[in-house]
Protein backbone atom coordinates (compact mmCIF):
# COMPACT_ATOMS: atom_id res chain seq x y z
CA UNK A 1 0.00 0.00 0.00
CA UNK A 2 2.28 2.46 1.26
CA UNK A 3 4.65 1.75 -2.25
CA UNK A 4 0.68 2.57 -4.31
CA UNK A 5 0.31 5.76 -2.32
CA UNK A 6 3.60 6.96 -3.02
CA UNK A 7 3.67 6.40 -6.67
CA UNK A 8 -0.24 8.25 -6.82
CA UNK A 9 2.14 11.14 -5.27
CA UNK A 10 4.88 10.99 -7.48
CA UNK A 11 2.19 10.77 -10.55
CA UNK A 12 0.05 13.97 -9.13
CA UNK A 13 2.59 16.17 -8.55
CA UNK A 14 4.29 15.28 -12.01
CA UNK A 15 4.76 18.68 -14.13
CA UNK A 16 4.10 19.18 -17.83
CA UNK A 17 6.57 20.65 -20.39
CA UNK A 18 5.33 23.33 -22.43
CA UNK A 19 6.58 25.71 -25.27
CA UNK A 20 6.48 29.20 -26.05
CA UNK A 21 7.26 31.30 -28.81
CA UNK A 22 7.35 34.94 -28.68
CA UNK A 23 8.22 37.17 -32.08
CA UNK A 24 10.48 39.73 -31.06
CA UNK A 25 11.89 42.77 -32.70
CA UNK A 26 15.98 42.84 -31.49
CA UNK A 27 19.05 41.30 -32.75
CA UNK A 28 20.18 38.43 -31.28
CA UNK A 29 23.22 39.80 -29.58
CA UNK A 30 22.00 42.35 -27.89
CA UNK A 31 18.70 39.75 -26.90
CA UNK A 32 21.62 37.49 -24.87
CA UNK A 33 22.49 40.02 -22.73
CA UNK A 34 19.36 40.49 -21.33
CA UNK A 35 19.09 36.89 -21.13
CA UNK A 36 22.58 35.80 -19.95
CA UNK A 37 23.37 38.47 -17.22
CA UNK A 38 22.68 39.05 -14.05
CA UNK A 39 22.23 42.95 -14.52
CA UNK A 40 20.22 42.34 -18.21
CA UNK A 41 17.71 39.43 -16.39
CA UNK A 42 17.38 42.41 -13.76
CA UNK A 43 15.96 44.80 -16.05
CA UNK A 44 12.87 42.23 -16.92
CA UNK A 45 12.61 38.92 -14.84
CA UNK A 46 13.08 39.13 -11.45
CA UNK A 47 13.71 42.80 -9.29
CA UNK A 48 17.18 41.43 -8.89
CA UNK A 49 19.57 39.00 -9.61
CA UNK A 50 22.88 37.66 -8.21
CA UNK A 51 25.02 34.97 -9.67
CA UNK A 52 28.12 32.84 -7.58
CA UNK A 53 29.47 31.02 -10.74
CA UNK A 54 26.48 28.38 -12.07
CA UNK A 55 24.15 29.86 -8.58
CA UNK A 56 22.01 32.39 -9.57
CA UNK A 57 19.42 34.30 -7.00
CA UNK A 58 16.45 35.68 -8.51
CA UNK A 59 14.97 38.20 -5.43
CA UNK A 60 10.93 39.13 -6.73
CA UNK A 61 9.64 41.49 -3.60
CA UNK A 62 11.67 40.25 -0.97
CA UNK A 63 11.27 36.53 -1.97
CA UNK A 64 14.40 34.60 -3.61
CA UNK A 65 14.51 31.76 -5.28
CA UNK A 66 17.93 29.78 -6.97
CA UNK A 67 17.95 28.55 -9.30
CA UNK A 68 21.24 26.43 -11.19
CA UNK A 69 22.86 27.44 -14.57
CA UNK A 70 22.81 24.28 -16.71
CA UNK A 71 24.36 25.07 -19.63
CA UNK A 72 24.28 28.54 -22.09
CA UNK A 73 25.43 29.06 -25.88
CA UNK A 74 26.63 32.22 -26.21
CA UNK A 75 24.03 33.98 -28.40
CA UNK A 76 21.98 31.20 -28.61
CA UNK A 77 20.57 29.93 -25.70
CA UNK A 78 20.27 29.87 -21.49
CA UNK A 79 18.90 26.96 -19.50
CA UNK A 80 18.66 27.08 -15.39
CA UNK A 81 16.96 24.39 -12.86
CA UNK A 82 15.69 25.74 -9.72
CA UNK A 83 17.75 24.36 -6.77
CA UNK A 84 14.26 23.07 -5.38
CA UNK A 85 13.59 20.66 -8.40
CA UNK A 86 17.80 20.35 -7.95
CA UNK A 87 17.84 19.02 -4.55
CA UNK A 88 14.21 16.84 -5.22
CA UNK A 89 16.10 15.05 -7.82
CA UNK A 90 13.95 16.76 -10.39
CA UNK A 91 14.30 16.80 -14.17
CA UNK A 92 12.62 19.65 -14.55
CA UNK A 93 14.24 23.18 -15.91
CA UNK A 94 13.57 26.45 -17.52
CA UNK A 95 14.96 27.62 -20.58
CA UNK A 96 14.94 30.40 -23.41
CA UNK A 97 16.31 30.41 -26.81
CA UNK A 98 16.58 32.47 -29.55
CA UNK A 99 15.63 31.05 -32.84
CA UNK A 100 16.22 33.09 -36.41
CA UNK A 101 14.57 32.36 -39.32
CA UNK A 102 16.86 31.66 -41.92
CA UNK A 103 15.09 32.90 -44.78
CA UNK A 104 13.40 36.12 -43.06
CA UNK A 105 15.44 36.59 -40.15
CA UNK A 106 12.59 37.25 -38.05
CA UNK A 107 13.65 36.76 -34.18
CA UNK A 108 12.24 34.73 -31.94
CA UNK A 109 12.38 33.47 -28.11
CA UNK A 110 11.43 30.18 -27.17
CA UNK A 111 10.86 29.59 -23.62
CA UNK A 112 10.43 25.70 -22.34
CA UNK A 113 9.10 25.35 -18.76
CA UNK A 114 7.48 22.76 -16.57
CA UNK A 115 3.99 23.45 -14.70
CA UNK A 116 1.35 20.86 -12.80
CA UNK A 117 -1.06 20.37 -15.28
CA UNK A 118 -3.61 22.60 -13.45
CA UNK A 119 -1.28 25.21 -13.31
CA UNK A 120 -0.02 25.75 -17.09
CA UNK A 121 -2.63 28.53 -18.23
CA UNK A 122 -0.60 30.59 -14.99
CA UNK A 123 2.70 29.15 -15.95
CA UNK A 124 2.32 30.47 -19.76
CA UNK A 125 0.80 33.71 -18.88
CA UNK A 126 3.55 34.57 -16.29
CA UNK A 127 5.91 34.15 -18.91
CA UNK A 128 3.70 36.32 -21.47
CA UNK A 129 4.03 39.42 -18.72
CA UNK A 130 7.68 38.68 -18.75
CA UNK A 131 8.73 38.59 -22.07
CA UNK A 132 6.21 41.99 -22.18
CA UNK A 133 8.01 43.26 -20.37
CA UNK A 134 11.55 42.43 -21.69
CA UNK A 135 10.32 44.03 -25.24
CA UNK A 136 9.29 46.75 -23.52
CA UNK A 137 13.22 47.41 -22.12
CA UNK A 138 14.12 46.58 -25.60
CA UNK A 139 11.73 48.90 -26.80
CA UNK A 140 10.46 46.74 -29.28
CA UNK A 141 6.86 46.31 -27.33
Amino acid sequence: MYILSTLIFLFMNEKVKFELEFPIQASPQLLYQYLSTPSGMSEWFSDNVNSRGELYTFIWDGSEEQAKLLSKKNGERIKFRWLVDEEDGNPYFFEIRIQVDEITKDVSLIVTDYAEEDEIDESKMLWTNQISDLKQVLGSA
